[in-house]
This record gives structure tokens, sequence and C-alpha cells, in this order.
């Protein structure tokens, strides 16, 4: 019985890292396009051609509409779902309701994580080099998450504190999500 449980807890760690990091190409896809940001070159070639394979098909199915390309974000959806059933499968028989509400917990999630990586990855750049290639990029990704708490809370002593204010908020909905999870799902 330990040795299946270690079995399980490592395929569920390489199957949640696999689709996570695929599914932030995704994300990352929907959220450049839906905030029309132009990446550097070599990273937009590099999303494009991971995420291609996935998100042409689905859009010949649902093209994108009022400017948001939703073939990103439902390839994104899927790839939680497929990651959800692959790791509940093993285990036990869960409710479709449930397998539901799981995948779109870990979507949440992985929405959460990829503003927070975002946020730090605009610290990092601002203590480190403003002026890198890649800082304006992740600059006008975060605009719309920070531009409301700016607007809030100006800069004290020359130190913008939003993206404290906003890494603090991302913890307390992700804690939240954490805490309603067993509720929907009924554990």
């Amino acid at each position: 019985m330990g040795s299946s449980f270690v079995l399980y807890g490592i395929f569920s760690f390489i199957t949640d890292t696999v689709a996570g990091l695929f599914a932030g190409f995704l994300l990352l896809r929907f959220w450049m396009q839906a905030q029309r940001v132009r990446p550097p070159a070599g990273l937009a070639q590099s999303i494009f051609q991971i995420t291609d394979w996935l998100v042409r098909p689905i859009r010949r199915l649902i093209p994108g509409f009022a400017g948001y390309d939703w073939a990103s974000l439902i390839a994104a959806f899927l790839v939680a779902l497929l990651a959800v059933l692959l790791n509940f499968w093993l285990l036990s028989q869960l409710s479709f309701v449930a397998i539901i509400l799981l995948a779109a917990f870990k979507m949440a999630q992985w929405i959460l994580y990829g503003f927070m990586a975002l946020l730090i990855l605009e610290a990092v750049f601002s203590w480190v080099n403003p002026h890198a290639p890649f800082a304006p990029f992740i600059r006008a990704l975060n605009e719309p998450i920070l531009s409301p708490l700016r607007r809030l809370i100006p800069a004290l002593g020359g130190i913008d504190f939003s993206p404290l204010i906003a890494l603090i908020a991302i913890q307390v909905l992700n804690r939240l999500l954490s805490e309603l999870l067993p509720v929907a799902i009924g554990f």
C-alpha cells in the first residue's frame, strides 16, 4: 500500500507539473491577446508553437469574439480537466460535477499562480534591470492588476507597494478557493 501511494504521488506530481506548464503557456497566450500586448518575437514564436496544436482545432469550433481568444482559455480548462481525470481516475470514483469543479479549481489556481509569477517578475526587473527587453512586456501584462491599486495606494517615499498588495490579495483569494473547494465537492 505504501509504495503504491508513493508511486501515485510521483505520477500526480509529474502530471500536475506538465499540465501546469502547458496550461501556463495557454493562459499567457490568452492574457497577452486580451491585453493586446505584443511579446518579444522569440517568446511569441515559442508560445504559439507550443500551443497551436491544441488551440487551432478548438478555434475552428469556437472562434474568438469580443477581442478574446476563447480557444486558448478553453484549451487551458481542458488541460486542467485532463490532469484531474488522470490524477483521480487512479484513486477513486468521483462524480462528474466534482471532477468539473476540481478542474475549475485547478485552472483558477494556475491563473492566480500566473499572476503571482508576473508580479514577482516585474518586481525583480524593477530592482535588477528596469530596461531589460522583457520588462515592458511584463509591465504591460501586470497593468490591469496594478493600475487600480496604484490609484488607491500612491507610492510612499518613491516605493510602489501595489505589487505587494496585489500578491497579498492573490494569496487571500487562493486560500479562500482552497477552503471552499472541499465544501463545493462534498469532502
